[in-house]
């Protein structure tokens, strides 16, 4: 039977799996130039440049770029009781988890006199973009908001695409998630605009401190054109999904787990990195009988064919293993025996479910987990987003005139070594007599 993945046979090769599984190609810097016109226009005409770039962009112009609380209210009210109650369910878990993450003050006693306390600080301000292009997240809104609200961010903005099926403002969807979390700033914005918008502030819309949220290759550019003037989360890559099994694995939920994510993009990862041929052979018989009854099997197919996407044969586990931390995925299954103790073995991903009744699908709605993580490898440095995105560590510094004196003679040798005299300086005037 032909594959409809690609195979990589890696049971006797030399080659580093970081080289043979690559990820889609993105052109940054071409779009970088694309939104680099849009960023300068919003900066210097705001609210105009703004309208004009959604119409020509999004095929529509919004009444006013903020979204009134009418309309919001409208939306909510729209909404079936199935999807309100899925919504707060999955609110109320996540709340659960991200009020863990909260950090307490701390002080500790460096020497005698001498304290050095660490206090959390909300940033003032944020901006969070909501994507809207092939499909609409309020599950997204739910994973921006609460951490923000957890760490008592005082000012919290929300941006997503204006829809020429909603009359130029947000899928309804996401403004009714918005209802449920108490946020009133919401703006038809979508695109390099919106990110410029946060960015510079306009008329309407004050600027903030920090933008999170995934989005598009144009968003992605955005965010790296305005690192600097505004705090950024990440620069967000095409979604990934990475299936580490063996011969215990069950084929057909392996299968429709690759498609979940190949659902999302042209350009979506989805990967399985198995020691069992067996398995490999059903995942492929599963996979072309599943994919024909999805909504979207064209875009599915295009990504499961794509360079990026591959079923992977390794000789054993311990190679699976160093696989899977050179790849780095977003989203890391563990579909093996020892589920749990192989995933405790995994240096490299955003987010790790364990055994197989915890898809990936879970966590992108209801596990409690945050789902904006790391892509294209950046799981080696970087973590998802979390309450830990929106504080800062601040030190306080508290030294006594004795803990001060018994410190200045390690402090003038060291300001010697660096040849920085008056560092050492700025500590023997207090002493002078």
């Amino acid at each position: 039977m032909v594959s409809m993945m690609r195979l990589i046979d890696l049971r006797s090769s030399s080659q580093m799996p970081s080289v043979v599984i690559p990820r889609a190609e993105l052109d940054i810097e071409s779009a970088v130039k694309t939104v680099t016109p849009i960023i300068k226009d919003v900066e210097l005409k705001g609210d105009e440049a703004i309208l004009d770039w959604t119409l020509k962009l999004d095929g529509v112009k919004p009444a006013s770029l903020k979204v009134p609380q009418e309309i919001i209210d409208q939306a909510f009210s729209e909404m079936s009781s199935d999807v309100i109650e899925a919504l707060e369910e999955s609110i109320r878990r996540s709340r659960i988890v991200h009020q863990s993450q909260v950090r307490d003050e701390k002080t500790t006693q460096v020497v005698p006199g001498g304290t050095v306390s660490e206090k959390w600080l909300p940033v003032e301000r944020v901006g969070l973009y909501v994507p809207g292009g092939n499909a609409v997240y309020p599950s997204s809104v739910i994973m921006n908001v609460i951490p923000a609200q957890v760490a008592e961010v005082s000012s919290i903005a929300v941006a997503s695409p204006a829809q020429r099926e909603n009359n130029g403002w947000p899928n309804k969807t996401i403004l009714a998630a918005c209802k449920l979390l108490n946020i009133d700033e919401v703006y038809a914005v979508g695109g390099a605009q919106a990110i410029a918008m946060f960015a510079y502030g306009t008329k309407t819309c004050r600027p903030v401190s920090m933008i999170t949220g995934p989005g598009n290759i144009y968003v992605t550019a955005a965010k790296r054109i305005l690192r600097g003037i505004v705090g950024i989360d990440s620069e967000a890559g095409p979604t990934e999904i990475l299936i580490l099994a063996d011969k215990s694995g069950n084929a057909k939920w392996i299968a429709a787990d690759l498609i979940s994510q190949a659902e999302h993009d042209e350009i979506a990862a989805s990967v399985l990195v198995t020691d069992s041929e067996e398995l490999i052979k059903n995942v492929n018989i599963e996979i072309t009988s599943q994919i024909n009854q999805t909504k979207h099997s064209e875009r599915i197919k295009k990504a499961l064919t794509g360079i990026q996407s591959a079923l992977v044969l390794v000789k054993n586990m311990e190679q699976g293993l160093l696989v899977v931390d050179q790849y780095a995925a977003e989203h890391l299954e563990i579909h093996t025996e020892n589920a749990r103790e192989m995933a405790y073995r995994v240096r490299n991903a955003g987010a790790i479910f364990i055994g197989p009744h915890s898809p990936v699908s879970l966590g992108d709605y209801l596990a409690g987990s945050n789902h904006v993580l790391p892509t294209g490898k950046c799981a080696c440095h970087s973590s998802g987003l979390s309450v830990q995105t929106f504080l800062r560590g601040v030190h306080y510094i508290d030294y006594s005139e004795q803990a001060l004196n018994d410190s200045k003679d390690h402090i003038r040798n060291l300001a010697q070594a660096e040849d920085l005299p008056a560092h050492s300086q700025a500590v023997e005037v207090r002493f002078d007599n």
